[in-house]
């Protein structure tokens, strides 16, 4: 007779499906616990990530209005990196040193070189404004006179 897939094992028949060890079936047990108690914990994490960011989004709007209220009030030169305003009549060690772009107390060699670096972006004969090419000038003067390094 041929096998059916049937086998004897102490003199009874079982199938090949049927047979596990009981050893096995223990450690199915424990893992299928673990994997219960893992997806679980998996569970309530994915429920409370959700109520998280549930709860920020009912905050977030209120206080998105509340910023944006805060940002408008705000002036706009406050973000801006230039200097605003015109010049002062009788310039001042200060303004001097906005124009140029250095340190009130830098060394008169500080000073020559950056007004050589404005004045080669802002020269009459390059386009810039004579104006502008006056009070660098005066600005660099200012700095040279009061400089005594």
């Amino acid at each position: 007779m041929a096998n059916t897939g049937r086998m004897t094992v102490d003199g009874g028949d079982m199938r090949f499906a049927e047979y596990t060890p009981n050893s096995r079936a223990a450690s199915d047990a424990a893992i299928d616990r673990r994997l219960g108690g893992t997806l679980i914990a998996v569970g309530l994490g994915v429920a409370a990530a959700g109520f998280a960011g549930r709860y920020a989004f009912q905050l977030w709007k209120p206080l998105g209005q509340v910023f944006s209220q805060t940002v408008k009030k705000m002036p706009s030169s406050a973000f801006s990196s230039y200097y605003k305003g015109g010049f002062d009549q009788k310039m001042s060690k200060r303004e001097a040193s906005l124009i140029l772009g250095i340190s009130p107390t830098s060394t008169r060699s500080k000073v020559r070189e950056a007004h050589r670096r404005i004045m080669v972006l802002n020269h009459p004969d390059k386009g810039g404004s004579p104006y502008m090419a006056a009070k660098i000038n005066e600005a660099k003067d200012l700095l040279d006179k009061e400089t005594r390094r």
